[in-house]
C-alpha cells in the first residue's frame, strides 16, 4: 500500500471555473477501466507545459510542444492510458494527430487547440480507433466536478488516485487551484512515468505562468525519484482560465509570489504523492544535502543516495547498514570532497563525522529510525551555502513483481 497516502474524496477536489472534465472506458488496454480523459478550457485560458528531456520522447510530447509554440489558444487536453505511443515514429505522430482531430471536430475547435497525452506501454501503436470511439461518451459526461474521475482515468500502475485543491483570497477575490497527477514507477527527473495537470481560475499573464511553472517544477517534480528511469512521456501542464475576476497578475505584481508559492505547494504535494505510491514502496525517504558549493554537487550526492539499490533495499529491510550511504556520497562525483569535513544524520541522529562513525552513534538508534515509514537522511557537506531536498522511496519485493508483470 502507498506510504501514508490515500485517495482524495470527490468533495476535496474543488471545481475550477472554466474547466470541465469527462472520461470514458475505451478499452485501450484493459476492459472496464477509465482510460480516456478530456479536459476542456474556457476560451482565453492560458496554458504552459514542461516535458520530459528523454530524447526518445513520445509522439504526444512532440505534438504538445508544437501546438503550444503556435500560440493558437489551447482549448482541450486529451489523455489516454494503456499505451504510451512512444517509440512509434511517424505512425505514432499520425495517430496522435487523428485523436486530436476527432476531439476538435466534436468540440468545434481547431485540432491544434487540443493537447494530446499518453501513458502506458512503450513501443506499441496507439489504438486510436478505440480512443476515438470513446470520445462521444467523454463529451456526454463533461462537468466541472469530475476531478476524481479524471485522476482515476490517468492511472497506470498507481494504487491510488492523486489530487489536491486549495482555495484562498487573492486581490480580494476567492481563487481556486486543483491538480491531479499520476505516476508510480519509471520516475526520475527530468521529469519524474508521470503526468500532472494543475488548473486555476486566476487571471495571470502568459509570461507569469511560464515563470511559475519552471520555478514549481524545479521545486517538485524535478526533486523526486523512484527508480532512476526517466520516462518518454512525462508532462506537467498548468492552466489558468482567467475566470476569478482578479486584476491580471504579472511577474511584477504584488500577488505574483503568493500565486507562485501556492501553485508550487500544489506541485510539491502531487510530486510527493507519486513517491509515496512508488511501485511497492513501504518507506518515504527525504534526502537533504546541505552546505554544498553549488546546486549541482548537492544534486549529485542526493541522487547517488536515492538511486542506490543497496541503500533502497536496506531501508526496505529496516537494516541500518548506513555505510552504504557513505559509499554513495563518496562516488557521487565530487572530486575534491573532504570526507573528514562532512556529517551524516539519520533523522536527528548523528551517524558519521570526521571520516567515520560518530562516537555517539549506537546501532539501535539507527534501527529504531529505519522502522519508521517516513525517514530523513541528511548530509552536511560543509563546503558552501547551497542546499537541496529530494524525495524517494525504498525497493521492496513488490517493485520487482509489479515491473515483471507490467505487460501481462
Amino acid at each position: 500500500m502507498p506510504v501514508k497516502l490515500s485517495a482524495p474524496t470527490p468533495a476535496s477536489l474543488l471545481p475550477v471555473s472554466g474547466v470541465q472534465l469527462g472520461f470514458a472506458k475505451a478499452h485501450v488496454r484493459k476492459q472496464d477501466r477509465k482510460d480516456v480523459l478530456v479536459m476542456t478550457l474556457a476560451e482565453g485560458s492560458r496554458v504552459a507545459g514542461v516535458f520530459t528531456k528523454n530524447r526518445f520522447c513520445a509522439a504526444p510530447v512532440i505534438l504538445c510542444k508544437e501546438y503550444l509554440a503556435q500560440k493558437t489558444g489551447i482549448r482541450a487536453l486529451l489523455v489516454n492510458t494503456g499505451c504510451a505511443n512512444a517509440g512509434t515514429g511517424e505512425d505514432g505522430l499520425n495517430r496522435a494527430k487523428q485523436s486530436c482531430k476527432a476531439l476538435s471536430d466534436l468540440l468545434k475547435i481547431d485540432a491544434n487547440q487540443v493537447l494530446p497525452f499518453s501513458t502506458g506501454v512503450i513501443l506499441e501503436s496507439l489504438p486510436v480507433d478505440k480512443v476515438i470511439a470513446g470520445l462521444p461518451a467523454v463529451i456526454t459526461n463533461l462537468k466541472e466536478d469530475n476531478w476524481l474521475n479524471a485522476a482515476e482515468a490517468i492511472m497506470t500502475t498507481d494504487i491510488v488516485a492523486k489530487g489536491t485543491s486549495r482555495q484562498f483570497q487573492l486581490s480580494g477575490k476567492q481563487v481556486t487551484i486543483t491538480g491531479i497527477s499520476k505516476g508510480s514507477g519509471m520516475i526520475h527527473p527530468n521529469m519524474a512515468t508521470m503526468l500532472a495537470y494543475i488548473a486555476t481560475d486566476v487571471v495571470v499573464s502568459q509570461a507569469a505562468l511560464e515563470s511559475i511553472i519552471h520555478y514549481a517544477v524545479n521545486k517538485s517534480f524535478n526533486c523526486i525519484t523512484v527508480d532512476g528511469d526517466t520516462s518518454t512521456n512525462d508532462s506537467l501542464i498548468m492552466m489558468a482560465t482567467n475566470q476569478a475576476g482578479n486584476a491580471e497578475i504579472t511577474e511584477k505584481s504584488v500577488d505574483f509570489l503568493v500565486l507562485r508559492d501556492a501553485l508550487t505547494d500544489i506541485a510539491i504535494e502531487l510530486a510527493q504523492a507519486i513517491v509515496r505510491d512508488g511501485e511497492g514502496a513501504t518507506k518515504f525517504m527525504t534526502v537533504t544535502v546541505e552546505g554544498g558549493k553549488n546546486e549541482t554537487e548537492c544534486r549529485k550526492v542526493a541522487y547517488a543516495i536515492a538511486h542506490s539499490p543497496l541503500i533502497k533495499t536496506a531501508f526496505f529491510a529496516s537494516d541500518p547498514n548506513l555505510g552504504r550511504i557513505l559509499a554513495a556520497i563518496g562516488y557521487a562525483g565530487i572530486d575534491d570532497l573532504d570526507v573528514d569535513n562532512l556529517q551524516l544524520y539519520l533523522g536527528e541522529v548523528l551517524v558519521a563525522e570526521k571520516g567515520g562513525r560518530a562516537t555517539s552513534y549506537r546501532e539501535e538508534q539507527g534501527a529504531a529510525i529505519m522502522k519508521e515509514s517516513d525517514i530523513l537522511v541528511r548530509v552536511v557537506l560543509n563546503r558552501g551555502k547551497e542546499n537541496i531536498t529530494i524525495w524517494t522511496c525504498d525497493f521492496s519485493y513488490d517493485y520487482v513483481k509489479i515491473n515483471a508483470d507490467y505487460r501481462s
